[in-house]
């Protein structure tokens, strides 16, 4: 299997141009020719897969209170920016597929709800991407999550979510069986990329968002990028160039 690792990521959907993990942000993205993008996965109080990066409601929606604690009939109902709805992770995908993007699916479990999230999004990936014809890459901080993924789902990629990579990413991301590195931008080191490239482990940086940030990672070895700047980074205006991962 090879899965296409284009070197711009759209941000949470649309970036800045978009509410985040919104349906409309993923349109935008495969409108200005994007060929992948990321969103986060949380449960609903009634263990349903949806789109939400933050824990509780406030920042992104008109509702209030945890999603954990909210109901589908609530959630459904509000609005996460501009009208749009807050979309479940069937959504999403018959979006992607419909578009043949690249999802990185983050897990984002909330606090205590590690293996619900993982079980459900594991679950339910395998159904809704069979048979797709890009694949999605699963990620998350969670190495809980990771872990079930790999045994719920073992046919669908996974990449390892650091913030600070550790001196023994390598051995976990072989423990998981994972296969991509992504990591903040700030404090990558040149020895973490070293040992990624001698074991042909693409790295994936977050979030970048200047044309000089980007070509500097580029230059180092750093395979993609998640921004939120799609006005800046859109293919047909950028120096886009399309990866691929081995296997």
């Amino acid at each position: 299997m090879r899965l296409p690792l284009p070197r711009w990521i759209a941000h949470r959907g649309g970036g800045s141009l978009a509410p985040e993990n919104t349906l409309a942000g993923i349109r935008l993205a495969a409108r200005l020719g994007f060929a992948a993008v990321e969103f986060d996965v949380m449960l609903s109080a009634d263990g349903t897969p949806l789109l939400m990066h933050d824990e509780t409601l406030e920042r992104t929606t008109n509702g209030q209170g945890h999603v954990s604690a909210t109901s589908d009939a609530v959630l459904f109902r509000l609005d996460a920016g501009g009208g749009e709805r807050v979309p479940g992770y069937a959504e999403a995908v018959a979006l992607c597929r419909q578009y043949d993007l690249l999802a990185n699916v983050e897990i984002k479990p909330a606090a205590g709800f590690e293996r619900e999230t993982a079980e459900a999004v594991a679950r339910q990936s395998v159904k809704l991407w069979q048979d797709a014809r890009v694949p999605p890459l699963i990620s998350s901080f969670s190495l809980e999550a990771l872990e079930i993924a790999r045994d719920l789902a073992p046919q669908i990629p996974r990449g390892v979510l650091f913030e600070q990579v550790p001196d023994d990413w390598l051995a976990v991301l072989l423990r998981l069986q994972a296969v991509t590195l992504h990591c903040a931008a700030e404090g990558l080191t040149d020895a973490v990329l070293a040992e990624a490239r001698a074991n042909e482990i693409p790295v994936l940086c977050y979030t970048v968002n200047s044309e000089t940030s980007a070509g500097a990672l580029f230059r180092r070895g750093v395979s993609a990028v998640f921004t939120d700047r799609l006005d800046l980074f859109a293919p047909e205006t950028s120096a886009y160039k399309g990866l691929h991962l081995g296997g």
